[in-house]
């Protein structure tokens, strides 16, 4: 049960956290820099696919493992946050290698956003889930 409850709660944290960075601080800067690239409209299936696997390897990797062995906080968001950077990492550097009007500006601000949200919904998955006691 304690597993259902830490996955949920890290993605809708994840999911809230993910729409106000996104809609206030990471798309204008998108929009300033890859303007004409953006779609009016973003496409819900692939984003949705990318989260839910995201959180699942966040959970597999760090929130169980955190859980079963009653790791600390401060380990599970430095766990997490290195499969942030990782993956956001990922995308953002192959952009940078390939495609002309990629710009420095986004690899460090995509970056960083998903390193930090990444850690922080962890920590607050695993913190519900110790709070409601499962």
């Amino acid at each position: 049960m304690s597993y259902a409850v830490v996955y949920i709660a890290t993605f809708a944290a994840f999911l809230i956290a993910d729409f106000i960075g996104l809609s206030y601080f990471i798309k204008p800067i998108f929009a300033r820099d890859i303007g004409p690239l953006m779609l009016d409209e973003f496409r819900v299936l692939p984003a949705f696919l990318f989260y839910a696997f995201l959180i699942f390897v966040v959970m597999w990797f760090v929130a169980w493992p955190a859980l079963d062995a009653d790791k600390s906080l401060w380990w599970v968001f430095g766990s997490a946050a290195l499969i942030g950077a990782a993956s956001y990492g990922t995308f953002e550097f192959t952009n940078y290698a390939i495609l002309r009007d990629w710009t420095p500006t986004l690899v460090m601000v995509d970056l960083t956003w998903g390193t930090v949200v990444t850690g922080a919904t962890a920590v607050t998955g695993v913190a519900i889930t110790r709070a409601v006691g499962l």
